[in-house]
């Protein structure tokens, strides 16, 4: 039978009409574009450069897109922007891999042993309070001014975020599963392989959003100290002699990179969560 509209009242008049189930539209976000997450980016592009043509951006407040292009094909050509750029990557991805790694486990020993709740989560979430930038004069007299502050800054930055979602993503794993692991006899490491940890993974990918972009956030700020190479210090050097355009190419730099990594994780989000979709429809 095909299924309409009805109401209870209608099935109370009617007990022919008593099966009939009332179908409600599923809200959803529509029909998806593919590659629809280029098209932000394309469009502040397009407006950066019409504002720029009609001069409703003058060069003193924002530097033309060309003339931007011109400044990285200058310090590409004439200086070492290549150097600067894998110097930039190479502190960053350092950085995140730990605290990447650091955050896991926390969330893993306080996420599934309240012992471990009450040994990690508290520390954790007094370090939150505590801007991390904040420690960096602590972690120049601790490690120096050299590479390990920049990579230490970085990797308690980007700990934070994946502790938190991954924690949050353990603890809120439905009850109804521990009982029927209970039930089956499925013993808690095949529970915590199986279930615990596949149930935490959003959580982990959401934490691992906000590390890739708090990563370069952090890189920002740590080059300026004492840096000889790197984005920051390529910008640092600039805004010494006044080149906004090559502190804008810096800019432009970073932003590349923040969305080419977080395009990354939602890749990957999307084919590690492809099960939830299949579960959903």
């Amino acid at each position: 039978m095909t299924a309409t509209v009805g109401t209870p009242v209608d099935a109370i008049a009617d007990p022919s009409r008593a099966d009939i189930r009332v179908v409600r539209r599923r809200l959803g976000p529509g029909r998806r574009i593919r590659h629809a997450f280029w098209i932000g980016p394309i469009l502040l592009l397009v407006a950066w450069a019409v504002g720029s043509a009609t001069g409703y951006l003058s060069p003193a407040i924002l530097t033309a897109p060309w003339d931007v292009v011109e400044a990285f094909k200058t310090q590409w050509v004439e200086h070492d922007l290549l150097g600067d750029i894998l110097a930039s990557l190479h502190r960053a991805a350092l950085g995140l891999a730990f605290g990447v790694l650091g955050g896991v486990v926390l969330a893993l020993v306080s996420g599934l042993s309240r012992i471990g709740e009450s040994l990690v989560d508290g520390p954790i979430q007094i370090k939150r309070s505590i801007p991390t930038l904040a420690l960096i004069p602590l972690f120049i007299a601790w490690f120096g001014i050299g590479q390990e502050m920049k990579i230490v800054t970085i990797a308690l930055i980007t700990l934070i975020p994946v502790y938190i979602n991954t924690h949050n993503g353990l603890r809120s794993i439905d009850g109804k599963y521990a009982e029927l692991a209970e039930t089956i006899g499925i013993g808690r490491g095949e529970f915590i392989r199986h279930v615990v940890l596949p149930g935490a993974l959003p959580g982990f990918l959401l934490g691992m959003r906000f590390a890739v972009t708090s990563s370069l956030l952090g890189l920002v700020v740590v080059e300026q100290y004492n840096a000889t190479s790197g984005i920051g210090h390529m910008m640092s050097l600039a805004g010494e002699y006044g080149q906004t355009d090559v502190i804008v190419v810096g800019l432009v730099i970073y932003g590349v990179f923040g969305f080419l990594a977080d395009t990354a994780v939602r890749l990957v989000e999307r084919r590690a969560l492809a099960w939830r979709r299949t579960l959903e429809s």
